[in-house]
């Protein structure tokens, strides 16, 4: 298949022009242009959406479940050309963008599996009690119903995954709301070529032309509509504190409020206690070491500090975690932006006197190397910004003198994606302490591994106390994800002709 880019914005069925123009900034290749949205865009888009949501959010659940993998079928058929365009794009590694495509058309048929089986619309009957005493009881049916339409921000980290056709979307489309990308300027290429295979898959299955749209980047004009337009219903986000932080804040003040699912940042501590660290020190650097440096630390489970016991056991485990970095080589960043804020966050953390600085490196342009510094326990309650997240791969050692002090760092931590365990069977009674602490503090506990690597099955969570996630009771990965655009209904003495096909008996 070969493919030109338009550089435009698909609306419900049309490919439109925009306000100027803006260039992408790949990592190699050729720059191209792309339409700037504008407000009437998303008016556009979003009354699209509302006037599809009368048919699709009444569509049996084959329909949308068909839909769905028609979707994984025609991003399949472009693979070479996603592949081209996305590692030019990001500067991500080929088998990288081919393992996401993967993970982005597997959660795409996961979805499909799922809807088809009905357990996610929680179907409960009462029956009528006409004989009851004092009063009869009327019949009483419940059911998850679509809220209509989405808004959904593009990652720029994942350019598939939590992107156009990513999570989020893929969430709300199996739950029966059409959806309006907000495209990440990061890669609109690859953004566009995915609307096409989306586009393709309507056509295929003869589903409403509202219930996707793709509007590109290069306004934040773009991104505060959607938020603010009144027959946007929900909104899926990945991204920056203080970016979603505002999102979040105009969602909150519209004359009707409504969900910001946002995920905005985690730290991802790790816990080691001093049995595993006796057993095995060296291999905890190293497993460390590699976990951070993934893809360059730009992963949202990036574990960036490791919380130790001080001693003999933790000068192993940094020997170890800085010879393993020394191997590491300068990686490519996602954009000049997130490259650009990872050199101030590692000149932030150089430029504290608190911080002791164990492998320094200088970074430069697009391209970045690892850092890593350790601070005591008390010193690390003190200065609260160095537990926040720097995007890229830095990592704090923090020494503590006890489990007590431990514990005291995990009542203090933020709101994480995860939180991280390493013990060997002699830690059982400190991991009983601190558990329930850190449980209260993210959506996913380990141990013994490392959080990079976010399954996608139905019993992942991936969120958390804020600031980790704007909705701790919500996930962004996993079929559960599909609960965030439904809402209970219930149907009390509505004959069968009037129930929804999914209620009926």
């Amino acid at each position: 298949m070969v493919f030109t880019l338009s550089g435009r914005h698909l609306v419900a069925g049309e490919w439109l022009e925009g306000d100027g123009t803006f260039a992408s900034l790949p990592a190699h290749g050729p720059a191209h242009d792309f339409a700037v949205g504008n407000v009437s865009l998303v008016n556009r888009a979003a009354e699209a959406a509302e006037e599809a949501f009368v048919s699709y959010g009444y569509a049996s659940r084959a329909e949308r479940a068909a839909f769905l993998r028609a979707i994984a079928g025609e991003i399949e058929a472009r693979a070479d050309e996603i592949t081209e365009i996305g590692t030019q794009e990001t500067g991500l590694p080929t088998a990288r963008l081919q393992g996401e495509r993967g993970r982005t058309t597997g959660q795409l048929r996961l979805f499909a599996d799922h809807i088809e089986k009905g357990e996610y619309l929680d179907r409960r009957v009462d029956a009528a009690l006409p004989d009851r005493q004092p009063a009869p009881r009327p019949e009483i049916r419940l059911i998850q119903r679509p809220i209509g339409p989405v808004a959904v921000f593009g990652a720029s980290n994942f350019p598939l995954a939590f992107s156009t056709a990513g999570g989020d979307t893929a969430a709300a489309l199996a739950a029966g709301c059409p959806v309006v990308v907000k495209g990440h300027s990061a890669h609109p290429g690859t953004g566009e070529v995915v609307a096409h295979a989306i586009e393709a898959a309507i056509k295929k299955t003869g589903i409403h032309e509202g219930v996707f749209s793709l509007i590109q980047g290069g306004s934040r004009q773009v991104g505060e509509a959607l938020v603010q337009h009144p027959l946007i219903k929900a909104v899926g986000f990945t991204g920056s504190l203080t970016g979603g932080r505002a999102l979040f804040n105009l969602c909150a003040g519209r004359p009707e409020p409504i969900p910001f699912f946002g995920e905005l940042g985690s730290v991802n501590p790790m816990f080691l206690l001093p049995e595993a660290m006796k057993a095995r020190a060296e291999a905890l650097g190293e497993g460390w070491a590699a976990s951070l440096t993934m893809g360059a630390g730009q992963f949202c489970t990036n574990p960036g500090i490791a919380i130790v016991m001080n001693g003999s056991e933790a000068d192993r485990f940094i020997t170890s975690m800085v010879e393993a970095l020394q191997k590491v080589g300068s990686q490519t960043m996602l954009t000049d932006g997130i490259a650009t804020a990872y050199q101030e966050g590692v000149g932030r953390f150089s430029g504290r006197n608190t911080a002791k600085p164990l492998y320094v490196t200088e970074s430069s342009g697009r391209n970045a190397l690892p850092n890593l510094f350790e601070i005591s326990g008390d010193r690390f309650l003190a200065d609260h910004a160095l537990s926040e997240e720097v995007f890229g791969p830095l990592g704090l050692v923090v020494r503590v003198q006890s489990v007590e002090e431990m514990e005291l760092i995990g009542r203090r931590l933020d709101g994480q994606l995860t939180v991280t365990i390493h013990m060997d069977a002699g830690d059982l009674d400190a991991a009983k302490r601190l558990l329930p602490i850190l449980e209260r503090k993210a959506g996913r506990l380990l141990v013994n591994g490392f959080p990079t690597g976010v399954e996608v099955v139905d019993s992942m969570v991936h969120g958390g106390p804020y600031p980790a996630s704007t909705n701790f009771g919500a996930t962004s990965v996993g079929t559960m994800s599909i609960r965030r655009f439904l809402r209970p209904v219930s149907y009390q003495n509505l004959p069968p002709e009037l129930q929804p096909e999914d209620l009926r008996d």
